[in-house]
């Protein structure tokens, strides 16, 4: 089940939004040539890669920021830029420019703490935007939790689009990550950094709350009914052009 798109337009660029997948991809290309090379690739995880025993002895904070911008793939990389795609935007309208940034920020540094407080004294390198991308989750099902998210979903032989509500989804998504961290808890390896993912979509909530208290809270919702403040987005269907062939004899 993959996320294409949502159906909350934005009435503002989203600059910051903009600026962060490029940021995230420039850095990507910049040491791409180092993945195919597994010895300079562990050299440049362990000087710019967040290793949580280097934090419990007070060194290597810088970290808790360069780690934001580094990934262990393309598949990592476009997963992570996917999501901030389709969420970043409205955040960013219901934020400004400024404070979607230093929320993004601060919800990468708390997912980073999520994880280390798994393992404190782990020296498995720590990377990827998502952490800081879950943040974006977090506060858009507090702000949107009824937008509609078009979700490709892919099952043996059926490939098609359904569209869902965003509680749904993202619901979903964060009892996958509370899961995977109850399965990794006291273990030490490779992997995906769930209790990463679950942190920083607890503190993007959290982050978010005093906005949604701002725009009215429970009486907001219950005015709008928890859907976008924005018409939906129109999807036109078109019919495939392609000649359908008849059968051979």
């Amino acid at each position: 089940m993959i996320p294409i798109r949502d159906h909350n337009p934005s009435s503002k660029t989203p600059f910051v939004t903009y600026a962060l997948i490029a940021a995230n991809v420039g850095a990507f290309f910049m040491y791409a040539g180092y993945l195919a090379d597994p010895r300079l690739f562990v050299t440049f995880l362990d000087e710019y890669a967040l290793i949580p025993a280097r934090l419990a002895e007070g060194e290597g904070y810088e970290t808790l920021l360069t780690s934001m911008f580094i990934h262990a793939g393309l598949l990592h990389l476009g997963g992570n830029m996917l999501f901030l795609w389709i969420f970043g935007d409205n955040m960013e309208e219901a934020f400004g420019h400024l404070g979607f940034l230093l929320f993004y920020l601060a919800a990468g540094v708390a997912a980073a703490f999520a994880q280390i407080a798994m393992d404190p004294q782990s020296t498995v390198p720590m990377v990827g935007a998502s952490g800081a991308v879950a943040g974006v989750l977090g506060g858009y099902l507090l702000m949107f939790p009824k937008a509609r998210v078009d979700i490709l979903v892919i099952f043996i032989l059926f490939v098609g689009l359904v569209a869902l509500p965003a509680w749904l989804v993202l619901g979903v998504w964060f009892a996958i990550q509370l899961a995977g961290s109850a399965a990794q808890y006291g273990t030490e390896g490779g992997g995906v950094a769930f209790a990463a993912h679950a942190g920083g979509f607890v503190a993007g909530l959290a982050l978010t709350i005093p906005l949604w208290l701002a725009r009215g809270g429970p009486g907001w919702w219950r005015s709008c009914g928890g859907r976008p403040p924005n018409p939906p987005t129109k999807v036109v269907e078109r019919m495939s052009t392609i000649p359908r062939a008849g059968r051979r004899r």
